[in-house]
């Protein structure tokens, strides 16, 4: 059995939308609730060599917020070195990417911290395998799904219907966050209160913060504008993650 007592997946409506910064700050703010919190990047695409180890900044992003270092290669077991969809670096690479390893790693990192931060890549639905996505990924990990929204022009949109497909997976929306991506974004504040009726509504999904456009910013920063207590509770009410599926 693990000695996790929280994991969740974290998922985004597009790349590029601040998905790992918002995974980064609530590993900070598992880990300043006292809880020792690790994190997994499973696929990782984009990686280069420096001093004879290789790197993702997204990966060393997360370790650099996590209380609880994993082994790169539990952290991370698919690292590939093209900067391009999955699927496509994994083709270049001749890898491929078995959602069985991954799960075996999550139940490891489980053993090792009582919360667990997995980063999905780009968004829901992004192609892993001929005939596997992310989305897949979520559902063999069996894991409360915190979705980030970019606030953007179309992110209403783009929120529902990512919030759709989760829900269509048999997978509970733990919270979401709104991340401020574009400054100049118009009615920011009322693109937020028409998500947070609707997500509440349709899927039972709270708001857990809203982070404000903060470049070149610390994970502890945004940490503060972030609700964990609310968070925690609702992984709570959820009831405790499943064990992880191992069939995929």
């Amino acid at each position: 059995m693990s000695t996790a007592k929280y994991s969740l997946f974290v998922t985004g409506t597009d790349t590029e939308i601040g998905k790992t910064f918002v995974s980064a700050a609530l590993l900070r703010g598992l880990a300043q609730a006292g809880l020792r919190a690790a994190a997994m990047k499973p696929i990782a695409a984009g990686a280069y060599e420096r001093d004879g180890i290789w790197h993702n900044e997204d990966a060393d992003q997360l370790d650099a917020a996590a209380s609880v270092l994993l082994p790169p290669e539990m952290r991370t077991p698919f690292l590939l070195k093209e900067p391009a969809a999955p699927h496509i670096a994994a083709a270049l690479e001749g890898v491929t990417l078995d959602m069985a390893r991954i799960v075996q790693c999550h139940r490891e990192a489980c053993e090792r911290a009582h919360a667990v931060v997995v980063e999905g890549v780009g968004g829901f639905r992004v192609p892993l395998t001929a005939t596997q996505d992310t989305a897949d990924l979520a559902v063999a990990l069996n894991l409360p799904v915190v979705l980030v929204v970019g606030m953007r022009l179309g992110c209403i949109s783009h929120a529902l219907l990512t919030a759709e497909a989760v829900a269509a997976r048999g997978l509970t929306i733990a919270g979401w966050v709104a991340n401020r991506i574009d400054p100049a974004m118009t009615f920011a504040q009322e693109n937020i209160d028409a998500l947070r009726e609707r997500l509440a509504a349709q899927f039972g999904a709270p708001l857990i913060g809203v982070v404000p456009h903060m470049p070149g910013a610390r994970a502890d920063a945004a940490a503060e504008h972030l609700n964990i207590d609310a968070l925690l509770a609702r992984l709570d009410a959820i009831a405790p993650a499943s064990e992880p599926q191992s069939s995929l």
